[in-house]
């Protein structure tokens, strides 16, 4: 699935509907001229069916957690003499 999907769906609900369907994705990526598939807004419409944005968002930063973060970084670079 594309990122512009999940991106037109968050604008919408960000524009205040709280519950975007697969119209309101279509009227989103066609005002900006891009390419519509029906089949993905509506898997992913359907997906999110019964959730809010706040829910969807809050378990992804719980699956996030387990990945841990940061990471050292590479070794130094010997000064050269």
């Amino acid at each position: 699935m594309g990122m512009k999907y999940c991106a037109a769906y968050l604008m919408a609900v960000l524009a205040g509907n709280e519950s975007p369907g697969a119209a309101d994705v279509q009227k989103i990526l066609e005002s900006v001229e891009a390419e519509y598939d029906a089949s993905i807004a509506e898997k992913l419409i359907s997906e999110l069916e019964g959730k809010t944005v706040h829910e969807v968002i809050a378990a992804g930063k719980e699956k996030l957690k387990g990945f841990g973060g940061g990471g050292g970084g590479g070794a130094g670079v010997a000064a050269g003499g």
